[in-house]
């Protein structure tokens, strides 16, 4: 043990544990290196040893800082001063217990809807310096400043409004904003090595004679937490898959002299056949005993299990059976058990991975599931997707039935009714020829790349023809990528970038932006300790009445324009609905005798009709296109407000909704500057506020706008509900006939359910309105009246932390040191 870590167990408090620490032989190299179990075996005592994790953190921390300022230093210019500063630390050694970076909130958003490969070149030479920077330099930066900024936290009291409210908006500083990408495709096209190619994880997703389970969705994200892999894997409940069990026993039984081909009879026996082996067959008395459940006791107790393993491949190993079945039986898997029917998700991270930094890759089946629990987080999912990829073999990839029919099931949830900007058509395996053994690596090379433009002309064509997709989608958001996985890593006949995975690559490494996060947080936190450095010096005392009355005057003005576009924005959903509503009435009698009659008859189409009104009016296959009669009968309305709707809640957030009036509000508090220049610190900060409200309720809007568009199916399926359980009730002979026959009256009898519809969606959409009216005039006006009006109150002196935060604050946002 050395006078090191003598002294800084004792200067932390901790000299009870010095003797242990010695004859450990702990030395000042092994401190930084000890891991959980090992610190767990050294300090016995909780209080201690949380008090010891936090203070070792923060030596790592401050270590850290000091190797990476030359490295930083060596990426600017040879004269510019070098003003990252990692003084942070040791200006606040005296307190250290407050200096910990503050607990992040989850929020899915977008920020990026043009990810040009070539938008560099139209960048400021400022932003090129700063992309110059290596990533772990700015997250360094970062690091800092929420360090600086929690210590301010800590000296705010809680005694007056400006206080709390400043405490309030330091807490609020952090959000993970992540990306989710979903990745269509059918097994075997691929999916599984594209994404181990994309992310450098060659073994983490298996493949092979591993059969994919379709159910399961599969999240991939950065691990944040900690250095080793990790599977969280989240189960349907008790009760679900008891009501499943009965499911399963009745269709089985109807089914015994049926035809057992069909799709939902091999789904049943599958799933059966992985939990139960060959128990079910015998009995389905006792298929809830615990025996059953012995590997995953926390399925029992409404827990998730969690998996962690050092290397990829042995998380592989262990989470494939929560995902998977073995297509090999009969080869030494007797007895073996396979628990992808109890599970809804499983969310794999990955230790230090660029790529997933703040993106989530989900892969996702192409149609939801029949499991009410899976298909709400499936939905749900694929709503909030921002960009979405389609995967399919490139031999076949324009006339691929499966992958367009994928893209037209989903195409009203993510876009009209989600977050989509992007869609992505990934053809893979574009290495793999016929007859080309005989060929050289020039031919075969020139073949490929020649197929690789030829397949990409034909999906683009393709893609014209698809009018349902076309509805909520256009050119400029569409794009084909040929891609190999086996040749990205092998290169027998292509380059690197030949096989487009590095086009993937810098799409997710755009779509990560991991430089914007490091500059909000910054420049807002810039702006907070200016409000504070400017509520002590109080220079505007004098003038602040004109200052309020220009402000409170230009916010007036900026909400009466946001009021004027809402209120032309809901009389043309009102023109558009009532337009639906019209053809509604007189196009439904046909739909439905479409629908449920023609050309319609036998057991084939009873056993559908039972399946959709069993489920609600949906009827999801394994395979194939999804049909739901709530939506045929909605499509009207649909259509009707279809393009109305894409005009005001554009998915590119650059354009905003409703026209854009949200994203242009502002106080114009950057002109009183010149005029009020002793107010400049609360005018700066009154202009993060303007932006963080509307970033804020672009995000609101966002989700709402979902609930706008989904609301005329929901309407006419609770409508449609009691129709359903009528005609389920029927048993016997002329069954179907009963069936068709109740639902058909049922929907002449609720015609009014159109009427509904239309109102629900603009009650809806008017209390949106409302809301996002309401929240920016509160916002703004209490920022104003904190920042200009607020009573005398005791503020503690960060002028050394503005100026902290000021020097990192020009460096990334390339302003001079005299500009404010």
């Amino acid at each position: 043990m050395d006078d090191f870590v003598r002294n800084k167990l004792l200067e932390w408090g901790l000299s009870e544990w010095v003797e242990k620490f010695k004859d450990e032989q702990i030395d000042a190299e092994s401190l930084c290196e000890l891991d959980d179990r090992e610190i767990d075996n050294l300090i016995t005592k909780a209080g201690p040893r949380v008090k010891f994790k936090k203070k070792l953190k923060l030596l790592k921390l401050e270590q850290e800082h000091e190797e990476a300022a030359g490295l930083v230093q060596e990426e600017q210019t040879s004269n510019q001063e070098t003003v990252i500063s990692f003084q942070c630390e040791q200006e606040h050694e005296e307190v250290p217990d407050v200096v910990q970076v503050l607990p992040s909130t989850s929020d899915t958003g977008k920020r990026k809807s043009d990810l040009q490969s070539d938008a560099s070149r139209l960048q400021s030479p400022a932003k090129r310096q700063r992309q110059s920077m290596p990533g772990f330099a700015e997250s360094i930066i970062l690091s800092d400043v929420k360090n600086i900024m929690t210590f301010v936290h800590a000296r705010l009291n809680d005694q007056d409004k400006l206080s709390a409210f400043l405490k309030k908006k330091i807490s609020d500083l952090e959000t993970d904003k992540r990306e989710l990408v979903g990745v269509f495709g059918k097994t075997g096209a691929g999916k599984s090595s594209l994404i181990n190619a994309i992310i450098k994880e060659k073994n983490l997703l298996p493949s092979g004679s591993i059969n994919a389970c379709t159910s399961v969705m599969i999240k991939l994200e950065a691990n944040t937490h900690s250095s080793e892999y990790e599977a969280e894997i989240e189960f349907i409940t008790k009760e679900e898959w008891n009501d499943e069990l009965w499911s399963f026993r009745q269709f089985l039984r109807n089914k015994k002299n049926q035809d057992k081909e069909d799709e939902d009879y091999h789904d049943a026996v599958e799933k059966l056949s992985a939990l139960y082996g060959e128990d079910w067959r015998r009995s389905f008395e006792n298929l809830m005993d615990r025996k059953y459940f012995k590997e995953i006791p926390e399925f029992l107790e409404s827990r998730r299990k969690i998996l962690t393993c050092e290397s990829a491949n042995e998380l592989s190993a262990e989470f494939v059976k929560y995902t998977r079945s073995d297509s090999k039986q009969g080869e030494g898997n007797e007895g073996k058990k396979w628990f992808w029917p109890l599970v809804k998700c499983v969310t794999v991270r990955v230790p230090t991975n660029p790529f997933l930094q703040h993106v989530t890759l989900v892969d996702l089946p192409g149609n939801g599931d029949c499991n009410k629990s899976r298909d709400q987080m499936w939905k749900g999912i694929v709503g909030d997707c921002s960009t979405v990829w389609i995967v399919t073999e490139i031999n076949r990839a324009a006339s691929e039935k499966e992958a367009w029919d994928i893209l037209e099931s989903v195409s009203s949830l993510i876009g009209n009714g989600g977050e989509c900007q992007q869609i992505h058509f990934i053809c893979t395996k574009s290495d793999l020829l016929d007859d080309s053994d005989d060929l050289s690596s020039a031919d075969v090379h020139d073949l490929i790349t020649e197929r690789n433009v030829q397949a990409t002309d034909a999906i683009k064509k393709e893609f014209n023809k698809q009018s349902k997709i076309r509805k909520h989608f256009t050119d400029d958001s569409f794009k084909v990528f040929t891609v190999s996985s086996k040749e990205f890593l092998k290169e027998n006949y292509l380059s690197p970038e030949e096989t487009e995975i590095p086009k993937l690559q810098r799409f997710l490494q755009d779509l990560n932006d991991c430089h914007s996060e490091t500059v909000n947080y910054v420049t807002r936190a810039h702006r907070i300790l200016s409000l504070i450095q400017g509520a002590i010096s109080r220079g505007v005392d004098s003038k602040k009445g004109e200052v309020c009355e220009e402000l409170e005057r230009n916010m007036s003005l900026q909400l009466d324009n946001v009021r004027k576009e809402m209120e032309d924005t809901y009389t043309a959903f009102k023109k558009c609905l009532d337009d639906g509503v019209e053809k509604s009435k007189c196009s439904y009698g046909e739909k439905l005798k479409n629908f449920l009659y023609d050309g319609k008859n036998g057991g084939a189409f009873y056993n559908l009709l039972k399946c959709v009104v069993e489920n609600g009016g949906v009827y999801k296959p394994k395979k194939g296109k999804p049909i739901n009669l709530n939506m045929k009968l909605a499509s009207c309305l649909i259509d009707s407000i279809g393009a109305e709707f894409r005009k005001t809640f554009l998915n590119e957030v650059k354009c905003g909704a409703f026209s854009g009036v949200i994203n242009t509000f502002t106080l114009n508090a950057d002109s009183l500057i010149e005029e009020y220049q002793n107010a400049e610190l609360q005018l700066r900060f009154l202009k993060t506020e303007e932006e963080k409200i509307e970033a804020k309720l672009n995000r609101i809007i966002q989700k709402q706008m979902k609930k706008v568009y989904s609301s005329l199916t929901e309407t006419v399926e609770n409508i449609m509900e009691e129709g359903y359980k009528k005609a389920l009730a029927f048993t016997g002979e002329d069954t179907l006939y009963n069936m068709r026959e109740t639902i058909k009256n049922h929907v002449h009898s609720k015609k009014d359910m159109f009427e509904q519809a239309k109102n629900t969606m603009l009650e809806k959409l008017h209390d949106l309105m409302v809301y996002v009216l309401e929240t920016l005039e509160k916002t703004m006006k209490e920022s104003i009246g904190l920042s200009f009006k607020a009573e005398e109150c005791l503020l503690p002196d960060v002028s050394t932390e503005l100026k902290m935060v000021k020097k990192h604050y020009d460096l990334l946002v390339g302003t001079p040191d005299d500009e404010i």
